[in-house]
């Protein structure tokens, strides 16, 4: 299935990559807007089809007083309003199966978090909504084994669906990425690889996630190079105050450069197919 076969989020067909990228939590109306006009502004002039990605509440967190959200349709209607503004489908992650329902109102794309991705019941709620599906890979499972969660959501009577490797865990502080996955995943839906939480370094001691953000463009990189269909990245105009995941960051400045490099490179790639 190509993505161009998912009718809401209307793909162009120009061969390029697509990005879902966007802070990793909605803090409030003006910072969604500001970042989701430059992040607009970059991928018109690149001609990348654009998700604008935001969590609308934080539910995985290290501490109980780390930072979750702003209540929670407050964030959705925000979301709603960067897609009304800028014109561009949104994605937001749910965690419980009453937010399938809620989050659906307001957005094109519901994901389902890494950690999640193996709870049947919260899957076949997200598919039953006829929205797109997101599943992104357990940090503990294999690109084999994602094929029995994209059938959850086609059995669920939803062909809109795609997958997203964020990682695995390599000991207990590391994640790394295991590219042969991407061609094995592609074999059941498009695949995106989460570039920025791919680079996190979780289980700090502070109970704060670390991250590698200066290995955001190697890792962005090899992606386009084994063919992904899509980049997840999350960026902001101030990671070292962001309210979540701020540590493995692209920071907004950096991210016209980086994606017309990668827009170069699979250009590149194309050639060789």
């Amino acid at each position: 299935m190509k993505l161009g076969s998912i009718p809401q989020l209307k793909y162009t067909t120009n061969d390029n990559f697509f990005l879902l990228a966007g802070p990793c939590a909605i803090e409030g109306e003006d910072m969604a807007l500001r970042i989701a006009e430059k992040v607009v502004a970059i991928t018109h002039k690149l001609e990348i089809p654009y998700i604008f990605k935001g969590s609308f509440k934080k539910a995985n967190r290290s501490r109980v007083d780390s930072f979750t959200g702003i209540g929670d349709e407050k964030a959705l209607r925000i979301l709603r309003k960067v897609s009304e503004t800028f014109e561009v489908p949104t994605v937001t992650d749910i965690h419980e199966i009453s937010d399938a329902h809620m989050a659906a109102e307001y957005v094109d794309v519901l994901q389902i978090p890494a950690f999640l991705v193996r709870q049947t019941d919260l899957v076949v709620a997200a598919a039953k909504t006829g929205k797109v599906v997101n599943l992104k890979k357990g940090q503990f499972m294999s690109p084999e084994s994602m094929q029995h969660a994209v059938k959850k959501v086609t059995d669920s009577g939803n062909e809109q669906v795609m997958l997203t490797d964020r990682g695995t865990m390599f000991g207990y502080q590391d994640m790394i990425v295991d590219f042969r996955g991407i061609p094995t995943m592609k074999q059941y839906a498009p695949v995106v690889l989460d570039v920025t939480h791919s680079l996190q370094q979780p289980n700090q001691s502070s109970g704060v996630t670390g991250g590698r953000p200066d290995m955001i463009e190697t890792i962005a990189r090899a992606g386009i190079a084994t063919g992904v269909d899509g980049l997840f990245l999350e960026t902001h105009f101030d990671p070292a105050n962001a309210k979540s995941d701020g540590a493995n960051m692209l920071h907004l400045d950096h991210l016209e450069k980086l994606l017309t490099n990668l827009v170069l490179l699979r250009k590149t790639v194309n050639t060789l197919k």
